[in-house]
């Protein structure tokens, strides 16, 4: 129970003290005119208050991702609540932050068009070649996995209800809604809603594993981890033989450290009506999903009296969402039963139509598109087709790219993050430290895994750490010539 209440704590800690500190970095104006204030057309420009906006950007960064990524990785055992709080406060609240501080100065533009403000025009075309492809496989995913759960619900058997094809063109075509309608049409009426349902969710979960769970773990099982010569070290496998570097750092995306959360940033920059929400809303929805993921690793620690094969054997059967569907009727009985129902279902939908909606809206910005009804039209309906065509494909290589692609873009913002503080002449570290070491878990992964070069992990751990290394040399010589001209 101790462990719980540490987990929680740190994050709230980080958000009550960190996060002010990295805000004196950002340059805050609270009387800056802001996007929607200079661009205010009723469709993407549209103001809603600040506790809309935390809870859309909470509900459009969080879906299912803080749920299920944790759930993978409780295979690793009590090590993924480090990296869910360390990675959230150090990592991932910083890179959301920042997502939206670049954003809200720039007039609520797209990545790609921020990065070739503070890079160049190249590293403005990788940006939007990354952040399309994430979001494309995020929407794809998010069709694929609420389909195969809904098709597949005890209820609908023998009926037309029971074919997945049927649930993804529903799917699509609530998506090509979300995509095409103005933000105050759906997302700002029902996500509120949604998101608040995902926190009273996360809060019932939470107090039925702390009076029921027989096998929470404590603060000692952690300190056993790194120490007891008989557990795992930080390098060494789990239990099926895969290595925490880098695989636990990609299964837990959500909840710590995310490049999808920066594709979603400039959908709510574009609403905000003062800078100085920018903190609450970003800084402060990437801590309580935070707070989401670190429930959902310690329900899929705890909630297995036989341990990791009993929780392996039900991810082989069903998947995290046969995982979720356990924990919750377990714990709440019918009623969490109908909640496992919209965590796996509508929870990764309102994250699928939003990375649509982020798709349009960068390649509008990058190609300045007028955004009239037609052309939304004539850009949803080829992206939403492909999307159709692409469910066919197997989707666990979808998620291997996904993720790939989640961890490069994260990386990457945390390095455009790390341009705008140098150019500020403010405390860069806290965004270039982060992004040192995303550069070493990015690199450290392709070059081991199966859509990359396939190297033995002999070779790519040592590789990652000596990028590390030496992007921690340049950052230092630049920092100090830096100094030296200022």
């Amino acid at each position: 129970m101790l462990i719980f209440f540490i987990c929680i704590t740190l994050l709230v800690l980080g958000y009550k003290f960190y996060s002010p500190f990295v805000e004196k970095q950002a340059g805050i104006d609270c009387h800056a005119a802001t996007p929607q204030a200079k661009f205010s057309e009723g469709v993407d420009y549209v103001a809603i208050s600040p506790a809309k906006a935390f809870l859309i950007q909470f509900l459009n960064v969080a879906g299912v991702g803080p749920i299920f990524g944790p759930i993978l990785g409780a295979l690793y055992g009590p090590v993924a609540l480090v990296w869910i709080v360390i990675g959230n406060i150090l990592g991932g609240a910083v890179h959301d932050y920042f997502s939206g501080v670049m954003s809200i100065k720039e007039d609520g533009k797209s990545l790609p068009e921020i990065a070739g403000h503070y890079y160049n025009v190249f590293f403005k075309g990788l940006m939007l070649v990354f952040t399309a492809m994430l979001l494309f496989f995020v929407g794809v995913v998010f069709i694929m996995s609420p389909a195969g759960l809904l098709s597949n619900l005890a209820f609908f058997e023998g009926t037309f209800l029971a074919g997945n094809t049927f649930w993804v063109l529903v799917i699509l075509g609530y998506y090509f809604l979300a995509t095409l309608l103005p933000i105050d049409k759906i997302i700002t009426k029902l996500y509120p809603v949604f998101g608040l349902l995902m926190i009273v969710m996360t809060v019932m979960m939470a107090g039925a594993l702390l009076l029921e769970a027989p096998h929470l773990p404590v603060a000692g099982d952690i300190f056993a981890y790194f120490t007891d010569a008989h557990q795992h070290d930080f390098l060494t496998p789990n239990a099926d033989g895969l290595p925490v570097w880098p695989l636990l750092f990609l299964t837990i995306t959500c909840g710590a450290i995310s490049g999808f959360h920066s594709t979603q940033a400039p959908i709510i920059a574009r609403c905000l009506t003062n800078e100085k929400y920018v903190r609450p809303v970003y800084f402060g929805a990437m801590t309580c999903e935070g707070i989401v993921a670190c429930v959902w690793a310690l329900a899929g620690i705890s909630a297995f009296p036989g341990g990791y094969p009993e929780l392996k054997a039900m991810l082989d059967q069903g998947g995290p969402g046969l995982v979720v569907n356990h924990i919750a009727t377990g714990y709440l009985g019918v009623l969490g039963g109908v909640m496992a129902i919209i965590a796996v279902a509508i929870f990764p939908i309102t994250s699928g139509d939003t990375a649509f909606r982020s798709l349009r809206l960068t390649i509008v910005d990058a190609f300045k598109i007028p955004q009239s009804l037609r052309n939304r039209m004539l850009l949803s309906v080829p992206i939403l087709l492909i999307a159709f065509l692409m469910t066919k494909l197997d989707f666990s290589l979808i998620w291997r790219y996904f993720a790939f692609c989640n961890m490069l873009l994260s990386t990457s913002v945390l390095w455009l993050a790390t341009k705008y503080l140098f150019d500020r002449g403010s405390f860069h570290w806290i965004a270039s430290i982060p992004a040192v070491i995303g550069s070493s878990m990015t690199l450290s992964y392709i070059l081991t895994a199966s859509i990359g070069f396939q190297l033995p992990q002999a070779y790519g751990k040592p590789i990652g750490v000596v990028v590390a290394l030496l992007g921690l040399l340049v950052l230092l010589i630049v920092h100090w010539r830096q100094r030296r001209v200022v």
